[in-house]
């Protein structure tokens, strides 16, 4: 059960305040509960507190990180069922992938733990020529100082965990403002993290809304905004001054099946169906675009109709339900809308499109023209298209005639498509036998174009939050 109301956090401590903002059950639409939201002064003094916390921060020894992500990830393992019903109600995100989400925030942390010590620098030969003989080179990492970031409700606890994991490990204080919808999954991580040894102003978490949080974007306090959302983030980009930038946005992930795969077709059925229905679809690397090879396009659309057709929706607290609502039904409307754009300009619905309330249908359509938003645009929803082709060319071209690029799949027995899949395809991903869904905490996540800048995956996203700081020392 959740509880009556949640506090925000400043400064390691948990806040309460008369103005509170509600969150709600997002099958339901009913209200579960309320969290406190901060004012101007207490985001100020958050900011305060993490410049504050530098020196103690970058002094705080690895080994003390690692100490406290590992008590993190003891404590979410030992609060696993709370934090998945949490995820649940908040988000509607089904149970079973509500407690998937749970491993993968563990996960997330126990590589940050990892990393957390292996902070290392390298000696370096600047013997290079006669002039320089005794002169060497060391060069270490040193945490960049406070941090912001700003995450989106479709994954409330991993990818916030994405940026905090690796903020403590590099040794950075940060302030962060978790999804207005999804504040929950992030306030009970910041429950955790006040037990722990963590220096005083390390960490505020800030239930603020969008219009509140400038300061995150704009105060040249900080050293560094991540920032994992929508195409808002280049507008953001444009706003945050001298400081670094990190920015996830999405995309509208196309995966190919080769013509090679009639021997396959199950497995390429089950991956495609849980790539492109997933969560209700609102993932950045859902699979929204199926190029499927002339040889066995035909076979591969009739199994994903009637794939599509038996997945059960519903209310995503029960166990056996593949498919909750959407965010809110301004989303499902939204996507609605597309859809019924897509039909009357002459694509063919092949199940689904129909929505009531939060709720839409799994929805495949195919004869997609070029120019319609579910081609296009980042559909963030139950939706997948299919079109067909008889040239590899042509496939990557499909692919690559995108304004986004963050991940890819290719399903192929062909050494040579996977690897001209690598090299042509711009993505800032390939995934060969798979969907461009599939993602592992540790690897290097990040798109091109106007998928984002920057890349995540713990070990990556300490990279940004560090710079490389040079000794030069002289024989004497």
């Amino acid at each position: 059960m959740l509880k009556k109301s949640y506090p925000y956090y400043l400064a390691n401590k948990a806040q309460t305040s008369k103005q509170t903002m509600d969150v709600l059950d997002k099958y339901s639409n009913k209200r579960v509960t309320r969290v406190a939201v901060p004012n101007a002064a207490a985001v100020e003094k958050a900011i305060a507190a993490a410049v504050k916390a530098t020196v103690p921060m970058r002094e705080f020894k690895p080994w003390a990180r690692q100490a406290v992500l590992q008590h993190c990830a003891d404590r979410f393992s030992e609060r696993r069922e709370e934090f998945a019903y949490a995820l649940c109600v908040e988000a509607g995100k089904p149970i079973k992938d509500a407690t998937g989400e749970v491993t993968r925030l563990i996960e997330t942390f126990r590589i940050a733990a990892e990393e957390s010590v292996r902070l290392n620098g390298e000696t370096m030969n600047l013997e290079i020529a006669q002039r320089l003989d005794g002169y060497h080179g060391y060069t270490r990492r040193v945490p960049l100082g406070p941090v912001s970031f700003i995450t989106p409700f479709n994954f409330p606890l991993n990818l916030v965990a994405h940026k905090v994991a690796p903020a403590i490990a590099a040794g950075c204080p940060f302030v962060l403002k978790p999804a207005e919808r999804t504040p929950i999954g992030a306030l009970l991580i910041g429950e955790i993290l006040a037990e722990t040894d963590l220096p005083k102003g390390a960490f505020s978490i800030l239930t603020l809304d969008g219009k509140h949080a400038s300061p995150l974007v704009e105060d040249p306090r900080f050293k560094l905004l991540s920032f994992t959302g929508g195409q808002i983030g280049w507008d953001l980009k444009a706003r945050a001054g001298h400081k670094k930038v990190t920015l996830e946005l999405g995309g509208n992930a196309a995966c190919i099946v080769d013509g090679d795969q009639a021997p396959h077709l199950d497995r390429v059925v089950e991956r495609l169906i849980f790539g492109a229905f997933y969560q209700s679809g609102q993932s950045c690397i859902s699979v929204q675009r199926i190029y499927a090879h002339d040889a066995i396009y035909d076979e591969l659309k009739k199994r994903l109709i009637a794939a599509t057709r038996k997945l059960k929706a519903g209310d995503p607290k029960k166990k056996d339900i593949f498919l909750g609502p959407m965010i809110d039904e301004a989303a499902a409307e939204r996507l609605y809308g597309w859809i019924e754009e897509a039909r009357k300009a002459g694509a063919k619905l092949l199940c689904g499109g129909k929505h009531q309330g939060a709720m839409l249908d799994a929805t495949l359509m195919d004869d997609v023209p070029s120019a319609a938003k579910v081609n296009r645009l980042e559909v963030f929803g139950p939706f997948a298209l299919l079109a067909r082709y008889k040239k590899f060319d042509d496939a990557i071209a499909m692919v690559n005639d995108s304004d986004f690029g963050l991940q890819a799949g290719i399903f192929t027995d062909s050494l040579a498509h996977a690897m001209r899949a690598w090299n042509e395809l711009d993505q800032g991903g390939v995934i060969v036998n798979d969907i461009p869904s599939f993602r592992v905490d540790n690897m290097p996540y990040g798109g091109v174009k106007l998928s984002g800048v920057g890349k995540e995956g713990v070990r990556y996203a300490i990279d940004d939050m560090t710079e490389v700081k040079l000794m030069v020392m002289r024989e004497v």
